[in-house]
C-alpha cells in the first residue's frame, strides 16, 4: 500500500526550530524513519513537505487515486485552512492528522483544528515517534478495512 506522509509550514525547519517544543530530530530524520517503519508494516511511504498551502493542496489532489492514505502534520494550517479541510474531503482518502507538540497544552488558538472533523484520527504530543503511531493506526484501518 502506498501511503503520502505530507508535512506543513516550517517542519523543514525541525531539529533547529524551537527544539523544546519539537525536539532535536530533523524532518530528513523522521522521513527516513518513516519510509523504514512503513517498510515493516508493508507499506511503501512517499514524503513531501512545503510551507505552501496550494502545494499541500496539490500533494492531497494527486494522493487521490494513488495513495491509499496519508499522515498530514499541517501545521499552522491546521486551524486556519478550510481549503487544507476540503481538499482532505476532496481525496475520498482516510487521513491521521498529526502534530509533534500537544496542541491542547498550547496557545488557545492552536486548541480548534479545522481538519480533525475530516481526518479519521488525531495523534499528537509524542513528538517524532507520532509519525510511527500515525502510520501503525493508519495500516490498521486500512487492513480493517480490506477483511
Amino acid at each position: 500500500m502506498n501511503i503520502l506522509v505530507l508535512n506543513g509550514p516550517n517542519l523543514n525547519l525541525l531539529g533547529t526550530r524551537e527544539p523544546a517544543i519539537y525536539g532535536h530530530t530533523t524532518l530528513a530524520d523522521i522521513e527516513a524513519d518513516c519510509i523504514a517503519h512503513g517498510k515493516t508494516l508493508g507499506l511503501a511511504v512517499t514524503c513531501a513537505q512545503s510551507n505552501h498551502e496550494g502545494a499541500l493542496i496539490d500533494h492531497l489532489h494527486a494522493a487521490r487515486g494513488t495513495m491509499a492514505g496519508v499522515v498530514l502534520n499541517a501545521g499552522a494550517y491546521t486551524h486556519t485552512s478550510v481549503a487544507l479541510r476540503d481538499a482532505i474531503t476532496a481525496s475520498e482518502l482516510p487521513v491521521v492528522e498529526l502534530h509533534l507538540s500537544n496542541t491542547h497544552a498550547r496557545e488557545s488558538f492552536r486548541h480548534v483544528s479545522l481538519i480533525a472533523p475530516v481526518c479519521i484520527g488525531v495523534i499528537q504530543g509524542f513528538g517524532a515517534r507520532g509519525y510511527r503511531l500515525a502510520l501503525q493506526a493508519l495500516c490498521g484501518h486500512l487492513q480493517q478495512g480490506s477483511e
